[in-house]
């Protein structure tokens, strides 16, 4: 088979997550108690045999580099290929960054040197399990010019995605922008297949045209004229861009079925480890249907939460339908309820914070309430 090269693209990835996003991109978002969003990105290339990842930054992702240092969690520090990260190239002008297809047009030596035939681009908010070399399959089955990937949506989707007409044939025929009104239930993973040469074209002949947007203006505008198809990935998949589907795919890994899909279907999500002591419960702590991750210390009560590492719950404190992110602490008597508390919030005895599980209470990193 022949192979294929990775990019994960954050270049205009959209940046909705509010508070979890004022000192961080959003690929770098942490997400199920000890991962990070791009951690499923990246591991569905590295199960898929690529050995060859770019990631195209664009803004604040100084933590995105922290988590990433040489790939190592995912075997990609090596002397061939390996991981890439890719920092977006400013407009000389205006100092601004432009569109994905000027910065693969700046960095095109990474495609050049890669000696794949095919490249899959993704973003970095699609929380899936999924075999890239499956879809690669349908592509040349297909004979198709470029495969996007889709699931069908359900009815409490609360992100915001792209629709797509497609036949009975797989032909996609049409597909929207995010401000769209196709009535379909096709939603667009945000996951591309097509081959190297293509894509190289792509660049070069946008740009001449003065456009510089993969999505709006090399596929969109010519999906009459290529041979664009849809894979459908019938596996869970979470789209991650807003505060509600980020609390509602959160708050849907305390489903068993869910998580061992997630984590432990066919293959594993990995990200970057740290070494720290089991979680310690004191002898009146009370956990109840609620993911905790390593390093945590309860003495209160908590149910139906997510803890990343490090959180302290004191005595007395109650924390339920929450996630409360790396070295937190609560201290005693606090009640806490619908909310997200990102890293190193401190919040002060007897406290009440509840929020709604549509507009859940969120605090930003460090504060102290």
């Amino acid at each position: 088979m022949k192979r294929m090269m990775g990019v994960i693209n954050l270049v205009n990835e959209r940046d909705d997550l509010e508070e979890l996003t004022y000192s961080r991109c959003v690929a770098s978002v942490p997400f199920g108690a000890r991962y990070r969003l791009i951690d499923f990105a990246l591991s569905n290339m590295v199960n898929s045999g690529i050995e060859n990842v770019a990631v195209f930054t664009q803004h604040k992702y100084r933590s995105l580099m922290d988590h990433l240092g040489s790939g190592k969690e995912w075997d990609l520090d090596r002397k061939r290929g390996g991981l890439f990260i890719l920092p977006a190239v400013l407009h000389g002008d205006t100092g601004l960054a432009r569109g994905d297809l000027f910065q693969f047009y700046s960095h095109r030596d990474y495609f050049y040197r890669g000696r794949q035939d095919y490249v899959i681009i993704s973003r970095s908010h699609i929380v899936c399990n999924i075999d890239y070399n499956a879809v690669l399959d349908y592509h040349l089955e297909k004979g198709a010019d470029i495969t996007v990937v889709y699931k069908k949506s359900d009815n409490d989707e609360c992100a915001s995605f792209r629709r797509m007409a497609i036949k009975e044939d797989g032909r996609v025929t049409l597909i929207e922008d995010h401000s769209g009104r196709l009535r379909t239930d096709n939603i667009s993973m945000e996951m591309y297949v097509m081959s190297k040469e293509l894509l190289l074209d792509m660049v070069e002949s946008c740009l001449a045209q003065g456009y510089d947007h993969l999505v709006r203006d090399g596929i969109m505008k010519n999906v009459d004229k290529l041979g664009v198809y849809g894979y459908l990935h019938e596996g869970h998949t979470g789209i991650v861009n807003t505060i509600q589907s980020y609390y509602k795919h959160s708050m849907q890994l305390l489903n068993p079925k869910i998580w061992r899909e997630l984590f432990f279907h066919k293959n594993l999500i990995y990200t970057k480890v740290k070494d720290e002591p089991p979680a310690r419960y004191a002898e009146n702590a009370h956990a109840r249907n609620a993911l905790i991750a390593n390093g945590c210390i309860i003495e209160g009560k908590v149910e139906n939460s997510i803890l990343f590492r490090g959180v302290k719950i004191r005595k007395g404190a109650y924390v339920k339908n929450s996630i409360i992110l790396q070295n937190c602490e609560i201290e005693e008597n606090v009640i806490i309820e619908n909310a997200i508390l990102d890293k190193d919030v401190f919040i002060s005895r007897g406290r009440v914070l509840t929020g709604d599980k549509q507009a859940p209470f969120i605090a930003s990193k460090t504060k102290v309430i």
